[in-house]
């Protein structure tokens, strides 16, 4: 067998069924893979971790748009510094940032207010629902499918949400084969309690970014409060600190090569086990579209910061992401044909749909429902076309997307003209995202519209937007767009300069005015952006009975290739976790470096010599003075590793990690806190399409580095008495 054809062979072998350390695992399916965790180094019992309400899978919550665990029984929280970038920017000005300069809050009375819309979700009970959604969909397709899934899930929510502080979804698990209800906590008064300066927190920012060697500290503090009475809260000086369930112990020693490590967290969304083609769209094209806009908007936020201090901290966390988002598009593609990941996914698909042909397949599982290979294949076929049809607006709905997300004032009348739309509908019948139960969260992301927002840049990132709106083909065009906008760019910056010049939106207090007005006297407002929103909102709404339409269909039809795909493992006695939705999930390996390329291995763990040796000085490697005084000093106390001899930083596991899993816990043997997952190595950033086992590592804050940086540089003794790792 010919080399390539040997090394395809072997990969396909290691991805399917999934490669030894591969597995995004719901909580209910430990206890099935209990001996390989077991194998793997595992101390605790694997049935216990099936239990979210019990340590220690208690202390792991949602933040913000990551994940965070509870240190202390005092609401005390830990996560990355990226996480909470927008916390830390929400109180930063230009006289005072407190991005550059870091913070340590002197006591509980001093830790500074969260951005308003900032949340910690703790999860109480994780239920399956799975007839009653889809008895409400027996029958329906397209439209009518994605309806009666909608209205279903929406009453298990607000059956859920009648104790008050609850927030509740409804969460689909293999493309629409099952449902699961999600009870969590909502704490809404979370404040900043230590932040590093972003010299530590972002050491080698957009240069380091997903590269190993790392030598960041990552990590933030924060502490959730609640009311008097113990129940979820908005912010009140009267607050006191909440009392979580459960809270992770901080390991006094860290991680050596080769040691079990296991992570919990919330990974958004990977694509695993989407079709074939879906690879070939998404390498062929998605990749490279998504950086060439981002990166568009990332050099017109640079400009304009460049000369307006006041916007350089206003859009500070906004470039953050476009930075990331631009980089690991950029990589993700460069993995997928590193691991020539579309030929193994056709090869594998390929390989299912024979089996599926087979005699073997056709004999089902006692007591089993099983389409046929036929009946299968056709429903295939038909999720094939509803893929064709989305890819004929793509770069459409890419520029349009942009629009809508990338912006401040516009986002936030767009937001006040459709809930005023929905208002007028019965509370069950209102859009997901509208309904009462969302207006708190709503009136938090119009209150902080204030301190990310300068009118310059955001008419500066639309006349971007816009121009590549006017060079999609006449087919992809929206009517009610270009009738608002015009077909040049003198006509559209003429309406910017209108529109932003005469509107009212910029003060806050006419936003929150609006919030509260009544639906038809904000439909009816004269103020210039709440009328081009209303202008565009028929558009906004057909496009999106469009999509609903599509994504009706391919839940109703995806679950088909899920359960073949389900038996397929099963046949091999192997079990096949769902694609990651954002729900809890852990995964479990091994400390581990690895070889990037023929000749480079890389070591599992980095030291402060790093920092010394990458130090220049300037942006991204100006680590500050205190910092570089201690390494100086060597007086590293019980956090140096006594086999390096010196002070530790980051570390690598073979942990399977994705967007969403930033800020994730990183557990040892004993289930101690070792490390706080922040990244990916470069070559890994396909994974949330492609598992690669030679490369995919994940990135963690050695929890030695966290304590060294608050013991000897910037002191919080208190905080880390309160964590049960004070200084002997």
């Amino acid at each position: 067998m010919p080399l390539r054809r040997l090394v395809l062979a072997l990969c396909l072998s290691l991805a399917l069924p999934a490669a030894a350390d591969e597995g995004m695992w719901m909580a209910s399916q430990l206890p099935e893979i209990a001996p390989q965790l077991r194998a793997a180094g595992f101390s605790g019992d694997p049935a216990a971790l099936a239990d979210l309400t019990a340590a220690p899978l208690n202390a792991v919550v949602k933040s913000g748009g990551g994940t965070g665990a509870f240190v202390s029984g005092q609401g005390l929280l830990v996560t990355n510094h990226h996480v909470a970038y927008g916390v830390i920017q929400y109180n930063s000005k230009p006289e005072r940032n407190l991005l550059e300069l870091g913070f340590a809050a002197p006591d509980q009375a001093g830790e500074l207010r969260g951005s308003p819309d900032f949340r910690v979700l703790v999860t109480e009970r994780f239920e399956r629902v799975t007839e009653r959604v889809l008895k409400a969909a027996a029958g329906k397709k397209g439209l009518d499918y994605f309806d009666a899934v909608d209205s279903a899930s929406k009453a298990l929510v607000a059956e859920c949400e009648t104790q008050r502080g609850r927030r509740c979804s409804v969460a689909s698990m293999d493309y629409g084969a099952e449902f699961y209800r999600i009870q969590q906590l909502e704490l809404r008064d979370v404040r900043l309690v230590y932040a590093p300066p972003s010299a530590i927190g972002k050491y080698g920012d957009e240069i380091d970014n997903f590269m190993w060697p790392r030598h960041s500290g990552d990590f933030t503090l924060l502490r959730a409060y609640v009311g008097a009475d113990g129940q979820p809260a908005d912010y009140s000086p009267d607050n006191k600190p909440y009392t979580p369930p459960g809270h992770l112990q901080i390991a006094r020693d860290g991680p050596r090569d080769g040691d079990f490590a296991m992570l919990a967290g919330y990974p958004g969304i990977t694509y695993r086990h989407r079709l074939a083609s879906e690879f070939a769209e998404r390498i062929g094209w998605g990749l490279a579209a998504n950086v060439d806009l981002l990166d568009a908007l990332i050099a017109i936020i640079e400009r304009e910061g460049a000369t307006d201090k006041d916007a350089a901290v206003k859009y500070a966390s906004q470039l953050a992401s476009l930075k990331n988002n631009s980089k690991r598009f950029s990589g993700e593609r460069t993995g997928l044909l590193r691991s020539d990941a579309q030929r193994l996914r056709t090869d594998a698909e390929k390989a299912m749909l024979d089996w599926l042909r087979s005699d073997a397949a056709a004999r089902c599982d006692s007591g089993a429902k099983c389409l046929s290979a036929a009946e299968t294949l056709r429903r295939i076929g038909l999720v094939q076309a509803q893929l064709d049809a989305a890819s004929a607006t793509r770069e459409r709905d890419l520029v349009l997307g942009a629009i809508l997300n990338q912006t401040q004032l516009l986002r936030a009348a767009n937001t006040l003209q459709r809930l005023a739309l929905e208002r007028g509908k019965p509370d069950a019948k209102r859009e997901t995202g509208y309904q009462r139960r969302d207006e708190n969260l709503i009136e938090a992301q119009l209150k902080q519209v204030q301190r990310r927002y300068a009118a310059g840049t955001e008419q500066a990132l639309l006349l971007e937007l816009l121009r590549r709106y006017r060079a999609l083909p006449a087919a992809q065009h929206v009517a009610e767009f270009d009738a608002a906008f015009g077909s040049d760019e003198a006509g559209a910056r003429a309406v910017l300069a209108r529109v932003y010049g005469a509107t009212r939106l910029g003060d806050e207090a006419a936003r929150l005015e609006l919030l509260k007005a009544e639906p038809a006297s904000v439909r009816a407002d004269d103020d210039a952006l709440l009328v081009l929103a209303r202008q565009l909102q028929p558009a906004l709404l057909r496009l999106e009975q469009e999509r609903k339409q599509r994504e009706g269909e391919l839940q109703r039809l995806r679950p088909a290739y899920m359960a073949a795909l389900k038996r397929w493992y099963r046949s091999q006695q192997r079990p096949l976790f769902p694609d990651a939705n954002a729900t809890l999930r852990v995964s479990y390996g091994r400390v581990s470096g690895f070889s990037p390329r023929d000749g480079v291995q890389y070591q599992p763990v980095t030291t402060v010599a790093g920092i010394v040796e990458k130090h220049t000085g300037k942006e991204p490697f100006n680590a500050p003075e205190p910092l570089l005084a201690a390494i100086a000093r060597g007086d590293f106390g019980d956090t140096k590793d006594p086999a390096l001899n010196t002070q530790t930083v980051n570390f690598l596991t073979n942990l399977d990690t994705t967007g969403g899993n930033s800020g994730s816990p990183v557990l040892n043997a004993r289930g101690e806190l070792i490390g706080l997952n922040f990244d990916s190595n470069w070559e890994s950033v396909s994974a949330s399409w492609w598992f690669d086992p030679r490369y995919k590592r994940a990135v963690h804050v050695d929890m030695r580095y966290l304590r060294f940086l608050m013991e000897k540089v910037y002191p919080a003794p208190a905080l880390l008495a309160e964590m049960g790792v004070a200084a002997p």
